[in-house]
């Protein structure tokens, strides 16, 4: 909430600025009836308009948006022409001058590149063109460049400059909300699959079926597996907390495997290599379970001789400011083009393991730079490296929040 006030107050700011600039440009000695002041005047009408132009640049920046919303941005500057562009073309152009589009552009590189702003005199063989001037303002999001605002007016002004740059500023923080809508919706999305995804009806039905062949045989056996059974289905269905500890995600994992064990017998080895200092770290509950499933999956399911064996291989490093885990098995592997496939959600993962969803739901808390590392190949078996920053703002485990 306090990241959301924070934008607001950004984004509110440099329009009442502007507003004042403009009641003070405009200031006529009468007040105007029943809106006070000439400056409480323009600055109403500044809102108003800059309201008016807020709500398509909250779905981003595109040729439909920027076409609904470059009329009130050029009335918001007074200038005789405003064009809205991404990084590679003019989105929309606005007022006189359409000619200058491709002039535009290709002095648009520098700006583009640098994410600093400039004034450039415009060249012209038209006699009666009135735009002469362009006046360059980037548009950013998290410190990335996505296009610029261009004002266009008849000379050069400094007050122009500082203008379009307030109200590029404004345009910017409008798509950066708009950013961050687009990233909560992915995110209850990736949040709705896993909870549909934590425990797979095959795996579950199975572990019944291996219980269920100990009963007569050895029941002792059947008690141990059905109470493995019942504490990896209560942590997978646990519902409180989005996060949990690393100890916590390898308990669940230990239960998950001995199921596993039971079924496949000797089939299946696995060497665990855990450092006890990074057990505290927090990450995205069950999110390292699904990889391990995966790595079942392709390694004994996925072999082409049903006796064939398959190694496992857990490791968890301290490594500095983060924890290093890497889940590597030797099965049957995996296309290359294949796997970018389904991890861009072009393609559907056999056995619904949830590759895809758990890269999603690291990039989501910990940043683009924290998805699955996946290095494979076909019959050359799979590792998968997560990267877990140790402390990030927002992410703690149940256990903590309810200690604190």
């Amino acid at each position: 909430m306090s990241g959301f006030l924070a934008g607001l107050c950004v984004a509110v700011l440099p329009v009442l600025a502007l507003g004042v600039w403009l009641g003070r440009r405009t200031a006529r000695a009468k007040s105007l009836a029943g809106l006070g002041t000439p400056v409480e005047h323009a600055t109403f009408e500044t809102l108003h308009t800059a309201s008016l132009a807020a709500p398509p640049l909250r779905s981003g920046l595109t040729e439909e948006t920027a076409r609904k919303s470059a009329r009130k941005l050029r009335s918001l500057l007074g200038t005789d022409a405003l064009c809205l562009t991404d990084r590679g073309q003019v989105l929309v152009w606005d007022g006189d001058g359409a000619h200058h589009r491709t002039e535009i552009m290709e002095r648009l590189a520098d700006s583009l590149e640098t994410g600093r702003g400039e004034a450039f005199r415009l060249t012209c063989d038209t006699l009666d063109c009135s735009v002469r001037w362009a006046v360059v303002a980037p548009l950013t999001v998290d410190d990335r460049v996505h296009g610029a605002l261009v004002a266009c007016a008849p000379r050069e002004s400094a007050v122009l400059v500082r203008a379009a740059g307030e109200v590029a500023r404004w345009v910017s923080v409008q798509l950066e909300l708009a950013d961050l809508d687009q990233s909560r919706t992915r995110l209850i999305e990736a949040e709705i699959k896993a909870l549909r995804a934590q425990i797979s009806p095959h795996f579950i039905f199975n572990s019944l079926a291996v219980i269920a062949s100990f009963v007569r045989t050895d029941p002792e056996r059947a008690r141990e597996l059905l109470l493995e059974f019942a504490d990896f289905t209560r942590y997978s269905f646990r519902r409180h907390g989005d996060f949990t500890t690393l100890a916590e995600e390898l308990h669940a994992i230990d239960h998950y495997l001995a199921l596993v064990r039971a079924r496949f017998g000797d089939r299946l080895s696995v060497t665990l290599q855990i450092a006890p200092e990074v057990l505290p770290v927090t990450l995205p509950f069950l999110c390292l379970q699904p990889l391990v499933e995966n790595a079942v999956k392709h390694g004994l399911e996925g072999k082409a001789v049903p006796s064939g064996k398959c190694h496992i291989q857990i490791t968890a490093q301290d490594a500095g400011a983060e924890a290093l885990v890497v889940i590597e098995d030797d099965g049957a592997g995996m296309d290359p083009g294949l796997l970018r496939r389904i991890l861009a959600r072009e393609a559907s993962p056999s056995g619904g393991i949830g590759l895809s969803n758990v890269d999603d739901r690291l990039r989501q808390v910990y940043g683009d730079d924290h998805g699955l590392v996946i290095e494979t190949a076909a019959g050359a078996g799979m590792k998968i490296t997560v990267r877990l920053p140790k402390y990030q703002p927002g992410v703690h485990s149940a256990a903590r929040l309810t200690r604190e």
